[in-house]
Parts: structure tokens; sequence; C-alpha cells
């Protein structure tokens, strides 16, 4: 006999035999499913709110704060802070100021740009 029964993630009507999320596919079952990932660098577990794509949590995790030794050697590649006063750009290598011996970013690089405290007076824009 049928018995009509609405599936509370997708709202599709199934018998007994289909209610089940994996019985019939169903494409919303991560709305209401609650597993915890695992991510698959670190092994460690990935906390899901309801309603989010654990892929997508996953991969913002792996991007973000894993501590997996290719995650970190990928983030790890622009670690040469800008010594600018509010300037939050990293570089990949050091570009060190001559005159007074700190690294700032390519935007920054010459002494009028960051305003020098260095020895010598830099005589145009370009150094």
């Amino acid at each position: 006999d049928f018995l009509p029964l609405k599936c509370d993630a997708c709202e599709q009507i199934f018998c007994t035999d289909h209610i089940a999320y994996a019985q019939h596919d169903c494409t919303s079952a991560y709305k209401k499913d609650v597993q915890v990932p695992v991510c698959p660098l670190c092994n460690t577990p990935v906390p899901v709110r309801r309603g989010e794509m654990p892929d997508v949590v996953v991969g913002e995790h792996i991007d973000r704060d894993c501590k997996s030794d290719p995650a970190q050697r990928k983030r790890k590649i622009f670690t040469n802070k800008c010594m600018k006063p509010g300037c939050r750009q990293k570089e990949m290598m050091k570009v060190i100021c001559d005159q007074c011996h700190k690294n700032y970013c390519l935007k920054h690089r010459h002494p009028l740009d960051h305003d020098c405290s260095g020895a010598g007076h830099p005589l145009s824009r370009a150094g």
C-alpha cells in the first residue's frame, strides 16, 4: 500500500520505501543530514553549520585553517609584509630599502613612497 510521505529536505512526496535521503538521491539532504566531514589533508573534523554545503566548508578550511604541510606551504608564499603604516600587502620576496633597511611592498619600495627615515635624500619620485 502507498502511504504518501513528504521529504523534510526537498519537500517531494515518497512512499515509505523511498523516504530516506539515500533512497531517492535527495539533492537537499545536506540541509537536514547532520554530518561532520573530515579534512582529507590533516584528518581533523571540520564543523559544518546546518544548511551549509560540506564541500565548500572543507575547501575553506583547507585554504585558511588546515595544519597539513601542503596547505601551509601554499599559504606561506607571500610572507614579507610591507612596513608602511596602514599597508597590508605581502610580497613573495623581500624588497629592502637601501636607506632605512626596512621591507616594503612593490608600491612603497621607493623612499618617497614610504616616507623614508634613512640617511640619504631621494632626488625624485623614481628614487
